[in-house]
């Protein structure tokens, strides 16, 4: 019994000893600098804009990315390719509840819940939340100084905005509006 105790004893030094030499930082994201940039896809062409953070962190163990968790403020969605009315329409219909129903879900996040590789480079899993649904997201970082670029797709079927989706409404025609959009995404810390 002495012996069990001995090794469980030297195991817990060990593990103590391992622990104090791994000490994880967090990195605040500014949310001046960083950018979050969607684009949508329709029949008929395209339209992009801009996404603020509400708050955002990546966590590293040195200088290796371990995780990460941000906040995006859906009240700020803005278009950034039209102007005047058609703009105006737009950032309206994108806040309202065909599509992100900002009013009732203001923020989305996204949290890092896996994270492989090294060198500046990863892999990222994650769960992004928007309207309350949340799903398991895959996508690429890069990260050189202090400055973090990544792009997800993003199907926006999965959190139930399926406005003009010809996945669920038959005879959209030129009016369908793609089911994936992108974020591309540059964080400074």
């Amino acid at each position: 019994m002495k012996k069990k105790n001995s090794k469980i004893g030297m195991l817990l030094i060990l593990a103590v000893s391992l622990m104090s030499f791994t000490a994880l930082t967090k990195k605040e994201v500014s949310i001046e600098k960083s950018k979050v940039i969607w684009k949508g896809y329709k029949v008929t062409g395209q339209h992009e804009g801009t996404i603020s953070l509400k708050s955002g962190t990546l966590t590293f163990d040195d200088k290796t990315l371990t995780g990460g968790s941000f906040v995006m403020d859906m009240t700020s969605i803005n278009t950034t390719d039209l102007e005047g009315e058609y703009k105006g329409k737009l950032d309206g219909h994108l806040k309202s509840a065909d599509f992100f129903g900002v009013e009732k879900y203001p923020t989305a996040t996204l949290e890092f819940i896996n994270v492989s590789g090294k060198d500046g480079s990863y892999k990222i899993k994650a769960n992004l939340t928007i309207k309350e649904t949340t799903k398991a997201v895959e996508f690429s970082m890069t990260i050189k100084d202090n400055i973090a670029t990544a792009n997800l797709e993003v199907d926006r079927t999965e959190y139930n905005i399926k406005y003009g989706s010809s996945s669920f409404f038959d005879d959209l025609k030129d009016k369908a509006i793609y089911d994936n959009f992108d974020l591309n995404v540059t964080l400074e810390f």
